[in-house]
């Protein structure tokens, strides 16, 4: 899956101020990623707001997607949740035929065992007719795919092909690269550790920050997948700040701020999710003039 390898985007669902779905918003942000370097684009995951989506505006989000991107970028959908039957119906009846692979989440609230989450997805693996990234972050879901889990269903199940790792421990992500099968990858879920961990061995990021700057975000994953080190690290350090400002009061606020100041899409997000407020939106606009001008 070479297609996986290097910038992807979780792409946000913009909403317009009545919170009705903005499409001609979601075009302008697939045609700004596919103008500035990004490798592939993910769908329907977390920063979408997918849980707040109905299941027309799933598939508006879908066929926008699909329609503006016109086959020129890998795309991923993520299909996931904590009902395992759900999700099995889900991949058997979905037609899948645009998509690389799914994203799929780690069972969130049940807070399964590892023998649960095991059998979550090689329920999952039997059903799919595409491959599979596994997604493990533990500040949304309550519990944490341990390196084992991981290494049990790579080498067991063939269309388990990567995962993106967003535990936000840099040394679990060192045991996963590892321990890892040959083939598998490791895929970093958490912006601001990304770029040690392509270092140590991984194969990229699903990133946030880089639908925002994709750009300069790309440009850091080829550098550090180039071994270019100090490059590397001198736009990990430019973006670095705007990583902290998009989650300080959560995803996707802040990278709705951030599209609100580039002219693409309004900053609105839905319930429960508020906005960023007036002072997180001025310091996120000033970040976007000062990368501008970078």
């Amino acid at each position: 899956m070479q297609s996986l390898i290097g910038t992807g985007v979780a792409l946000v669902t913009p909403f317009k101020k009545d919170f009705s779905v903005d499409v001609e918003g979601l075009k302008k942000i697939v045609q700004y990623q596919v103008d500035n370097g990004i490798d592939y684009l993910v769908i329907l995951g977390t920063t979408a707001e997918n849980a707040t989506l109905n299941t027309a505006e799933c598939e508006l989000v879908i066929q926008t997607v699909v329609e503006a991107n016109q086959r020129r970028l890998p795309l991923v959908l993520g299909v996931g949740g904590n009902d395992t039957a759900k999700v099995v119906a889900e991949l058997k009846t979905k037609d899948l035929s645009q998509f690389v692979a799914v994203l799929s989440v780690s069972p969130y609230y049940n807070k399964p065992t590892q023998e649960g989450i095991y059998q979550h997805f090689k329920a999952i693996a039997e059903a799919s007719p595409i491959p599979i990234i596994l997604y493990n972050v533990p500040g949304r879901t309550g519990s944490n795919i341990l390196p084992e889990t991981v290494i049990r269903l790579a080498n067991n199940f063939k269309n388990i092909i990567a995962i993106k790792e967003a535990a936000g421990d840099i040394v679990q992500a060192m045991r996963l690269i590892q321990q890892k099968p040959k083939d598998f990858m490791v895929i970093s879920g958490d912006d601001m550790v990304t770029l040690p961990i392509i270092l140590a061995g991984g194969s990229g990021v699903i990133s946030v920050i880089g639908e925002g700057f994709p750009k300069q975000m790309s440009g850091m994953v080829r550098l550090g997948l180039e071994h270019r080190v100090a490059e590397a690290y001198a736009l990990h350090y430019l973006l670095a700040e705007g990583i902290d400002l998009i989650f300080e009061q959560g995803n996707p606020a802040g990278i709705k701020e951030v599209f609100n100041s580039l002219g693409l899409a309004e900053n609105t997000v839905r319930l429960p999710l508020v906005k960023a407020d007036e002072d997180l939106a001025a310091r996120i606009d000033q970040f976007v003039k000062k990368i501008k001008n970078s």
